[in-house]
């Protein structure tokens, strides 16, 4: 079995939101993906999901984008973005799910001898933008990544594999540490998975090694629209 990650498909059945305005690397993106994941996944496998999956605004318009992706091998992971407004209870989209796909938020699942945790994240806070509203989402988010991490440690078992998923950056361009990073460390995570970023990078790394941790960051159109693996 191999763990696969790809983030920020922005797909878009029921949403009049063309992402090919950003630039050629997303004309025909979703094609350009599926060809590359039926060459790579097999049913055995496992794709990650970290985030702004889909433009919809409602549950049941998001349904249909994840039913394009159902029709693809392997089991899928989702984690919430920033712009999955359609997200709106974990119970809810648990609920309407087809099989062999999952969410995460808050808790943790485990798959044979690997197990996936994480959360959203949130902006830095830093600098201009360490506004006072910037800086409670990003201590709620802290809050969450210690409830994932909880759940995950009640799951491990020698041997095990962890891998956290998040959509935002867990440290800035600098890759100084954060609250973010000193969780992930404690918990000896094995890979952080993230997307949110685009077409300026800062200074990012499409893979970092950050004290034997690997950070890979998967927005599609930085990878050219081919799934990355990760273990």
């Amino acid at each position: 079995m191999s763990v696969f990650s790809i983030s920020d498909l922005h797909l878009s059945i029921n949403s009049d939101k063309p992402m090919d305005v950003f630039g050629p690397v997303w004309e025909n993106s979703f094609e350009k993906i599926q060809t590359d994941w039926l060459n790579k996944v097999t049913d055995d496998d496992i794709v990650l999901l970290c985030g702004d999956l889909s433009w919809a605004m409602k549950l049941e318009d998001a349904i249909e984008d994840i039913k394009m992706l159902n029709n693809l091998p392997g089991k899928k992971i989702l984690l919430k973005g920033n712009h999955d407004y359609w997200w709106q209870g974990i119970t809810s989209l648990r609920n309407v799910l087809p099989k062999n796909f999952y969410a995460i938020q808050n808790d943790a699942l485990k798959i044979d001898n690997y197990i996936f945790c994480g959360t959203r994240g949130w902006i830095i806070p830093e600098n201009k933008q360490n506004t006072e509203d910037n800086v409670k989402i990003y201590k709620r988010e802290v809050e969450r990544l210690k409830l994932s991490f909880s759940q995950m440690q009640k799951l491990r078992n020698n041997g095990d594999k962890v891998i956290c998923l998040m959509h935002y950056p867990p440290f800035n361009q600098n890759i100084e540490d954060t609250d973010f990073t000193k969780l992930i460390e404690e918990n000896k995570v094995d890979a952080v998975v993230f997307g949110h970023l685009h077409s300026n990078l800062s200074g990012y790394k499409l893979k970092t090694n950050k004290n034997n941790i690997e950070y890979f960051l998967t927005s599609c159109d930085l990878i050219n629209n081919n799934l990355i693996k990760i273990l």
